[in-house]
């Protein structure tokens, strides 16, 4: 914990420099943005932006949350001791989700689902399942030995074990397969437009059609946005909801 306070210390300054840089870049592009006529352009067409980001919201705030639905207690059984012979065999099977190309995997649920929302929700959570089991599973084979030693020195039962020990240890690492997940979702969404399901990729994709660069840039930036801001707000929810003596983010407050 001291090295990683260290460590935290350290980039500190660097991270601050990055930050104002960051801020910087921001206004200059906006202020070219706006001498170029780009900006008024993009805003003319707000109303689709708006309801198309709703519709994208949608696709990802369902096939998320399906995706930790099912991706953290499948985790959580993988490490039980009954299930460790079997839990590669199973994280490999999720894997496929990932190692299949995205257009691939929306092709099968379009060929096994048809076209519109529900394929899309499908292969968004499919593609989002593999970092959530995967952190869920690996953050609580971290949890140390004499913790677990202890709690059942104290005469625990396993469900005290994983609900007051193991999860709140592993929650830290849990987070972190969370953010990733909704990362990749945000990011492959506007996919969704190509069987059907809506969301900013129509504009992204009738703007490269079109040769519309306006067009491309309102559906590309909004979904940068709302990956920044959706990751932000998970941050938020990991730096005040993992216990403090385990989250490294809180060492020094």
């Amino acid at each position: 914990m001291a090295t990683a306070s260290a460590t935290l210390r350290a980039t500190a300054p660097g991270w601050r420099t990055v930050r104002n840089a960051l801020i910087v870049g921001i206004f200059a592009a906006g202020a070219w943005a706006q001498s170029s006529g780009l900006l008024g352009d993009i805003l003319y067409l707000w109303p689709d932006i708006r309801y198309l980001s709703r519709q994208h919201l949608l696709l990802v705030g369902i096939s998320w949350g399906l995706a930790v639905g099912v991706g953290v207690p499948l985790g959580v059984l993988l490490t039980r001791p009954w299930m460790r012979r079997y839990s590669e065999s199973v994280l490999q099977f999720v894997n496929i989700g990932q190692t299949i190309p995205t257009l691939a995997v929306l092709a099968l649920a379009m060929s096994v689902l048809g076209i519109g929302f529900w394929p899309s929700i499908f292969a968004l959570w499919l593609y989002s399942m593999l970092p959530i089991v995967r952190n869920t599973y690996q953050g609580i084979l971290a949890v140390p030995a004499h913790l677990m030693e202890a709690a059942v020195g104290m005469g625990m039962t396993r469900r005290q074990i994983l609900w007051r020990v193991e999860l709140p240890n592993a929650l830290f690492v849990i987070f972190a397969g969370l953010r990733t997940a909704l990362a990749i979702n945000v990011g492959t969404a506007p996919l969704a437009f190509l069987i059907g399901g809506g969301g900013l990729g129509e504009l992204i994709f009738t703007g490269i059609a079109l040769d519309r660069t306006t067009m491309m840039l309102a559906g590309a930036i909004p979904t940068a946005l709302l990956a920044v801001i959706l990751d932000f707000l998970i941050g938020q929810l990991q730096f005040w909801l993992v216990p403090k003596g385990v989250n490294p983010l809180r060492l020094n407050r």
